[in-house]
């Protein structure tokens, strides 16, 4: 099977409506592993004040002119007794359910890591539940190693 051709580019906010369609499915993906997520219609980010924040990075990946997939790097203050002051931070990763298992989050990831070194980051962090295994499992394959666990106490 010949693998379709993968474009990234930096998202606009034409890419808008897709981008807060992503923002939902990420949203349902994630409420089965976090029982603190209020129930009925949120939003995690405001992804078009991201796309504008000329500190931050929002990436598509688009096949035959369709947005397939996204991801950000924001830059995060890092706590104060770290040895960098600041780092880059991923999120917004999600693929469309049709294209996955291409490689293309891993495409989006590499993007991210030139443009954090390319911002003089030293560290990048991202955060994914601890039950979600094919997500880590996909960090893992570009590098990501387990750092910490939030735990939590009702």
């Amino acid at each position: 099977m010949t693998l379709p051709k993968v474009s990234i580019r930096k998202a606009t906010l034409e890419d808008l409506p897709k981008l807060l369609n992503f923002e939902q499915e990420i949203i349902k993906a994630e409420r089965p592993f976090d029982v603190t997520i209020k129930e009925g219609p949120i939003s995690y980010y405001d992804i078009g004040e991201i796309i504008q924040d000329t500190k931050a990075c929002v990436l598509v990946a688009e096949i035959d002119d369709r947005v397939v997939a996204s991801g950000y790097g924001i830059p995060k203050r890092a706590r104060h007794y770290l040895d960098h002051e600041f780092y880059a931070y991923l999120g917004f990763m999600y693929t469309d359910e049709n294209f996955r298992g291409m490689g293309i989050n891993a495409k989006i990831v590499g993007e991210l890591k030139q443009w954090s070194q390319n911002q003089g980051y030293k560290e990048i962090r991202l955060t994914v539940y601890n039950e979600n295994l094919p997500a880590i499992k996909a960090y893992e394959k570009v590098g990501f190693k387990k750092h910490i666990i939030e735990m939590r106490l009702e």
